[in-house]
């Protein structure tokens, strides 16, 4: 059974700050846009994910599991360039301007030989919904706490939108949860976050090794 890597995905994707710049610049970077282009083209296939099922049959996969062959590569070259761009605007954002605001990096591309799978998963949900005993029925499950609240949304293809067959209740936000369900290659689009994966759950329970 894989261990679950939630704890070392916040260093890979925490957000970049204007306070420093990279080690190493690349001569004449493209865009993040064009980037984002680029890797449209490249091929999404990966091997399909092979580890042990569960005694209900739901295979075990981890956050790295969900992003093609060559996709950190790629986020790391985003994020040097929204540095890099960072850095020439004077590395300064002023509070509640256009340009204050969480920015979701990466793109859409996705694994797909997970695209019907029967998938369990460990991550952090959230709502679109916050008021008080709210029951729900779709949520938000990212790899990091805090994701789309407090820090920028992981990108599309480190977010999954969550359809739950029935309305429950979302328990603390700050504790991670085990989702089991069946993970479709389809892409959802929501004031918090863009996701290019939906998985329709079948059922929540607390996260334990």
């Amino acid at each position: 059974m894989k261990r679950s890597a939630l704890l070392a995905l916040p260093f890979l994707f925490a957000p970049l700050t204007a306070c420093g710049q990279p080690d190493e610049t690349p001569q004449q970077p493209a865009s993040t846009a064009q980037i984002q282009q680029q890797a449209q083209t490249q091929s999404s296939s990966k091997p399909a994910v092979k580890t042990p099922l569960d005694k209900d049959g739901y295979e075990e996969i981890v956050w790295e599991d969900l992003m093609p062959e060559g996709e950190e590569e790629r986020l790391q070259e985003m994020y040097a360039i929204q540095m890099q761009e960072l850095a020439n605007g004077g590395g300064l954002v002023q509070e509640g301007s256009a340009a204050d605001q969480a920015v979701q990096i990466g793109t859409f591309n996705v694994v797909d030989d997970l695209d019907g799978v029967k998938i369990k998963l460990p991550g952090y949900t959230v709502p679109f919904d916050f008021s008080p005993n709210a029951e729900i029925t779709e949520f938000l499950l990212v790899p990091y706490y805090g994701a789309c609240l407090h820090a920028p949304p992981p990108p599309p293809n480190q977010t999954i939108y969550v359809k739950a067959s029935k309305p429950m209740k979302i328990g603390e936000l700050d504790r991670a949860v085990w989702v089991r369900g069946t993970l479709k290659t389809e892409q959802q689009s929501s004031d918090l976050a863009d996701t290019a994966y939906t998985l329709i759950m079948d059922d929540v329970t607390e996260y334990t090794y």
